[in-house]
């Protein structure tokens, strides 16, 4: 599977948060292939299942990516000189400093291209001159009548920014919506390497709608299939000029498993050993309370559920030109396939007795 086309498939496809279903749909069609049983639910996460080989019933492995994307939504429609124009406002932490000028897709009733604006400095008042553009500064202009804007626009409309995925120096690309169909890249490369690979556990992968408002997919899935353990792969900020900590990662340099308050640390470790195991690099990121990612919302489900977390270094998060190193994609995805086929039987006595020991 050539891995830049699936990671270009997958960003260029619309799907903001509440919105996924354009997204869910490509989803389901790249995962058919390699697993045994695939749906979308009602909250448009999509489920696959690749079941193993050990003695039922089977331990389950849940692996989640979510799907959803930063957005914006129509919010007002106003009419100046007889031309329609709409006020917009954020699904998800959208970079606001980053907004203006941007071209965008107001799904309406037809998709329709739109640019977002604003006065010049020149023409602000004094406060506002050489700040950033707010919403209530920026307009969605389609172009269109007034008229004809009530008749295709509603307020509710979602709508997605304009970006196409490129290339750039080596590995690394750049565009929207990186912040996490790069994951989702990821799990859709584990499930083919899988094919070719005996595993003992049933596999569980979820792309997870909502989790850029509410971690809403985590919370459903995690609590509908009951996993006995279960892996959350996200991406986490990468290294770049006026930026430094000990929280940042090199592009291209590996993938970062998490350990903090989410994660198990018997995940953690087994997340080490598979590395360990192909010789690959990997790098320990922390957190101190809540990871921001679905990690927390599956570890918390019914009685508590083992969870690891892997990052896919990024640049640039919650803008229109994120940057990832394919090779970083690559090898979150190998590395999940390594842990998934070590699993045994045996494997949640040792994280048990791992924990007794300690």
């Amino acid at each position: 599977m050539n891995s830049f086309k699936l990671l270009q498939k997958l960003t260029e496809v619309p799907g903001p948060s509440g919105f996924e279903q354009p997204t869910a749909t490509i989803i389901q069609e790249l995962w058919q292939p390699h697993v045994d049983r695939i749906t979308v639910d009602r909250l448009n996460s999509v489920i696959a299942t690749k079941e193993g080989v050990g003695t039922e019933p089977r331990p389950r492995l849940l692996i989640a990516a979510h799907l959803d994307e930063l957005g914006l939504m129509v919010m007002q429609i106003e009419e100046k000189h007889g031309f329609g124009y709409l006020r917009l406002t954020p699904l998800g932490g959208v970079d606001r400093r980053q907004v203006a000028g941007q071209m965008v897709e107001v799904h309406g009733r037809r998709p329709l291209m739109a640019v977002l604006g604003g006065l010049p400095t020149s023409m602000q008042s004094s406060e506002r001159q050489n700040k950033p553009y707010d919403y209530e500064d920026l307009v969605a202009d389609v172009g269109l009548p007034y008229e004809e804007v009530q008749e295709l626009v509603s307020v509710g409309d979602s709508v997605t920014f304009r970006q196409p995925l490129r290339k750039l120096y080596g590995k690394r690309v750049t565009g929207k919506a990186l912040d996490n169909r790069a994951s989702v890249a990821a799990v859709t490369l584990c499930l083919e390497q899988l094919n070719g690979r005996s595993h003992t556990w049933d596999v569980i992968a979820v792309a997870t709608s909502q989790e850029e408002t509410r971690l809403l997919g985590a919370y459903t899935n995690a609590y509908t299939y009951q996993p006995d353990a279960a892996l959350a792969i996200d991406v986490t900020f990468a290294k770049a000029p006026n930026v430094s900590g000990n929280k940042l990662f090199e592009l291209g340099d590996g993938p970062v498993l998490d350990i903090g308050p989410n994660v198990h640390p018997g995940m953690y470790q087994a997340l080490q050993d598979a590395a360990a195991a192909i010789e690959m690099k990997v790098h320990t990121g922390t957190h101190t309370r809540s990871s921001g990612t679905d990690a927390f919302g599956i570890q918390v489900a019914r009685a508590g559920i083992p969870t690891g977390l892997i990052g896919i270094p990024l640049r640039n998060m919650h803008t229109m030109v994120e940057v990832v190193d394919m090779a970083d994609v690559e090898r979150s995805g190998r590395l999940m396939a390594e842990f998934i086929a070590r699993l045994d039987e045996q494997f949640l006595d040792k994280l048990a007795k791992g924990m007794m020991e300690k």
